[in-house]
């Protein structure tokens, strides 16, 4: 019962909304992409900000994040063990060996885009934010490869969990993804964690954003004075990768690829 009463709140795109959606979400990808060349010793997580939403507003679009609910920005940059909601500032400059994780979003025609990646400042970095990246992109990865119609929502999610956790990393459960569409946070929300065969039915015309948040450690948080930072409780390293999907007869269809 419960199942049928979320998929009722759950609203399916048509296909004209979910090409739409794709124009966005390629536009978030594109600057995505973008910032990650921008991540260099010295620059400032203010700069990389202001150079988001000048593309932004450059492609026609507008900044999804800045004012939502208050958040002051364009872009989230969360550094090492910050693992969402970082607010960019001009007094924080990016070292060398830093593992950068940038979330953006954008409303085209009315429509939302929202992915984010991480990435490392400069050649070099620990080995264990590599192995950290490269664990938190397959876990996304491993989600997306679930989406099908007529399977539920839960092979997802445990799709994911299973992913990081065989790889000796943790997944955070106090943040999870969502359905998105002409509103940024759509029911269902998305765990990153959970049972295979349970949650509501994947349907076509579903749109979600699937975004694994993983850490080297605890997977308790805290969220910093200014509300908005959330951090790894012991100061481990976190990492964070997600891309908005559409249910499709033929499967998946990554709308923020590249």
């Amino acid at each position: 019962m419960k199942n049928k009463v979320a998929i009722k709140r759950i609203r399916l795109k048509a296909p004209w909304e979910i090409e739409l959606m794709r124009t966005a979400n390629k536009i978030v990808a594109e600057i995505l992409q973008l910032l990650l060349e921008e991540l260099v010793e010295g620059v400032t997580t203010y700069r990389l900000d202001a150079f988001a939403e000048k593309e932004i507003l450059r492609r026609g679009c507008k900044p999804a994040f800045k004012g939502y609910h208050g958040y002051p920005a364009s872009l989230c940059v969360s550094i090492n063990e910050e693992i969402v909601h970082g607010i960019p500032s001009r007094h924080r400059k990016l070292r060398h060996g830093d593992l950068v994780s940038l979330d953006l979003g954008v409303i085209y025609k009315d429509y939302y885009g929202d992915a984010a990646l991480s990435g490392i400042v400069g050649p070099n970095g620990p080995a264990v934010a590599h192995r950290l990246l490269e664990v938190t992109r397959g876990a996304l990865d491993a989600g997306i490869s679930k989406v099908r119609p007529r399977s539920r929502l839960g092979n997802v999610s445990a799709a994911i969990q299973g992913y990081v956790e065989s790889a000796g990393f943790g997944v955070v459960r106090q943040f999870v993804g969502h359905g998105i569409g002409k509103a940024l946070h759509e029911p269902p929300e998305v765990p990153n964690y959970g049972k295979k065969g349970t949650g509501p039915v994947l349907r076509p015309g579903m749109v979600i954003a699937i975004e694994p948040m993983v850490t080297a450690g605890s997977v308790d948080i805290r969220v910093l004075e200014d509300g908005w930072t959330a951090v790894t409780a012991d100061g481990s390293l976190a990492a964070h990768f997600e891309h908005t999907v559409a249910v499709t007869n033929k499967g998946p269809l990554i709308l923020s690829a590249v």
